[in-house]
């Protein structure tokens, strides 16, 4: 049997993550480099048609994994499900988002089935004949090329980010779709989920976000944050902040990006006034493009900035924001 890449794919109330994306781009990587085939599950109940769905994608087959007590999820209840398909199908890497689902059940999935995972990847590369794993150390100042020595499956979790989901290569032709039930007995599933928990009722999951405009210590006071976010209604943005503001109190704790708050990866990220300290950096590095406004010339976020500004913000932020209504008015 052909080394096989299998990608788990999260769903979430019948669709599928964005992050899901992003890891069916890093199988594609992965597989292209190897040379072995990848392959693609999604696990749930009722989830033929997305199975369907990720099928237009370059893969080899892709599997609904079906159980009426997968949904809601439960630990439990995937890991019982994964462990019998993997059990069964035998892939030699699998392949998850870095998400709060999956940091739930993976650690218990890989020790029933007397593995290891490398989580929170960013990237990977191959020496001779083996695969390393790149995970950022001590918030991101220090870098390790992690491989396994175990036998496989081998797990590994992609930080949100590390890959370009839109980068997905579609396939020549569907692949094909196969359903597999997955047994569940009456006493494996010990939880009773209730309602997902949000921590506010306008909280905010800015990892979906396509564009952020986030502000710094550079806003100088709180009132000034609505230059921001008159920038952020503008271009149709969410507004985020740099940890000082969070705890300052000016803005609520989930507009945070950093090694302690959101990590993002929009189209089109702007810093306002944001000196770019490497906690924060790690949390948004994965933009497509950033730009940044900084009157400090050698503000370290300029150095993975795409568009670098150096000037005052309370110069530049009010007439961008005059001109871009302008566009939209005469659009």
């Amino acid at each position: 049997m052909p080394e096989t890449i299998l990608a788990v794919l999260e769903q979430r109330q019948g669709k599928l993550s964005r992050v899901s994306s992003e890891t069916l781009a890093a199988g594609q990587a992965l597989s292209a480099e190897t040379g072995w085939a990848l392959e693609a599950a999604v696990v749930g109940s009722g989830t033929g048609s997305l199975a369907t769905e990720v099928a237009a994608k370059k893969l080899s087959k892709v599997y609904a994994v079906e159980s009426s007590k997968l949904e809601p999820y439960t630990p439990d209840g995937f890991v019982a499900a994964l462990r019998q398909f993997l059990t069964s199908r035998q892939p030699k890497l699998v392949l998850l988002p870095h998400t709060y689902q999956v940091r739930d059940f993976i650690p218990k999935l890989a020790t029933v089935m007397g593995s290891t995972v490398i989580s929170d990847c960013v990237g990977y590369k191959k020496d001779g004949d083996r695969l390393l794993f790149t995970r950022q150390m001590f918030q991101g100042k220090f870098a390790a090329d992690v491989s396994f020595s175990c036998d496989p499956p081998w797990f590994v979790t992609f930080q949100n980010g590390a890959f370009r989901g839109d980068k997905v290569e579609a396939g020549t032709a569907p692949a094909p779709v196969e359903i597999v039930n997955a047994e569940i007995g009456d006493g494996v599933v010990r939880t009773k989920p209730q309602e997902v928990f949000k921590e506010a009722k306008q909280a905010i999951d800015l990892t979906q976000a396509e564009i952020i405009v986030s502000v710094g210590r550079g806003i100088k006071e709180q009132k000034n944050i609505e230059i921001a976010k008159q920038l952020a209604d503008a271009i149709g943005g969410e507004i985020a902040a740099s940890r000082p503001i969070c705890d300052s109190g000016w803005l609520p704790m989930d507009r945070q990006i950093g090694s302690s708050g959101q990590t993002v990866a929009p189209k089109l990220y702007l810093a306002l006034g944001i000196s770019g300290a490497i906690q924060h950096i790690v949390g948004m590095k994965g933009a497509r493009a950033i730009v940044a406004i900084n009157k400090d010339s050698e503000a370290p976020i300029f150095e993975i900035a795409d568009y670098a500004v150096v000037g005052n913000l309370f110069d530049v932020v009010p007439p961008l924001v005059e001109e871009i209504k302008k566009a939209k008015a005469g659009g």
